[in-house]
């Protein structure tokens, strides 16, 4: 068995793969797995990466997976995740890249504590410029219930911090299920991940590791398209939604869920020069769906002690549903 299997799915960045590559083969063990799994590209990436899984062969055990068609970064990750061998899990996007050396000190930091997973801080490499992105909890190398990093809900927490390549995890988690991302999802499929994590799992730490480097501003990332595509965030917190209420600490975990999808909801609502105009209309129409679907007692705390901005975007959204109503 590898002691560490690293999913990497690519999908038309030939651009950036070979710095990706590249990394890999800076952190490559003979004990350690890599899992390329290419989403249907169009462009030059298949064949970089057919090269670069025959060299990394050469320094550690290699997987590659082509997609017959695209399916999205969710399903590709849930790919790597059914080939994947290793003791420990972790997953790099196609277009980020690594320090080298920084998966052998993942794995001896989340070894040494002995948790279901590990969270890290990271890089945010905008063009030239560099900035720490830091977990959201102050408590490091410190092992503890992942349930306790959710709240408190009018504070970003542990699952605010969205990224599955930040950490480590145990296969154990894979073995429960809770390592798979919603099938299919677009956009938002950290959320509803990182959100059972924190309810199922049973410890995690967070540990002071800076290795990862998150290319922001690429243009063909989802987060700088506004199509159709990017509206499945809504589905996304949907799901959180709805396993949330389910939970038996729903009186205390829910709110907290409710208060993220109305600050995404708001986000989104503000940036209208970012969509096309028909995909902008959508989203006003399954935003304001989804805010009268929320618990309406736990909308309205929101709606008080929500910022001015965000809280009137809300509530013209929740007024647009109620009138139409009305005039019906």
């Amino acid at each position: 068995m590898p002691k560490l299997s690293v999913i990497v799915p690519f999908y038309n960045v030939q651009q950036y793969a070979p710095d990706t590559l590249r990394s890999l083969r800076l952190n490559a063990r003979p004990d350690f797995e890599f899992v390329l799994v290419d989403d249907h590209s169009k462009d030059e990436t298949p064949a970089i990466l057919e090269r670069a899984a025959e060299e990394l062969s050469e320094v550690a055990q290699v997987r590659y997976i082509r997609h017959e068609k695209n399916g999205g970064l969710a399903t590709a990750r849930n790919t790597g995740l059914d080939a994947a061998q290793g003791e420990y899990l972790t997953f790099l996007d196609g277009d980020d890249w690594l320090a080298p050396g920084y998966f052998s000190r993942l794995v001896a930091a989340i070894e040494g504590l002995g948790c279901d997973f590990v969270r890290t801080d990271h890089v945010q490499a905008t063009a030239r410029a560099r900035s720490i992105s830091r977990v959201p909890i102050g408590r490091r190398w410190e092992v503890f219930d992942p349930r306790e990093a959710i709240l408190p809900a009018d504070r970003s927490t542990s699952v605010d911090y969205a990224f599955a390549w930040a950490g480590a995890y145990h296969r154990r988690l894979l073995d429960k299920g809770l390592l798979h991302f919603t099938d299919g999802l677009r956009t938002a499929e950290d959320r509803p991940w990182i959100w059972k994590l924190h309810r199922e799992a049973e410890s995690f730490a967070v540990v002071s590791l800076l290795g990862v480097f998150y290319r922001r501003g690429v243009a063909s990332s989802l987060t700088q398209i506004g199509d159709v595509r990017q509206l499945d965030f809504i589905r996304a917190f949907d799901q959180v939604i709805e396993e949330t209420r389910q939970d038996p600490d729903a009186d205390r975990l829910l709110p907290k869920a409710v208060r993220t999808y109305c600050a995404i909801i708001a986000h989104h609502v503000s940036d209208e020069e970012k969509w096309e105009p028909s995909v902008y209309r959508q989203l006003r129409a399954r935003s304001a769906a989804a805010i009268q679907r929320l618990p309406q007692d736990m909308l309205g705390d929101v709606l008080e002690t929500m910022d001015m901005h965000r809280s009137s975007k809300l509530r013209r959204l929740r007024r647009r549903i109620t009138t139409a109503k009305a005039a019906a």
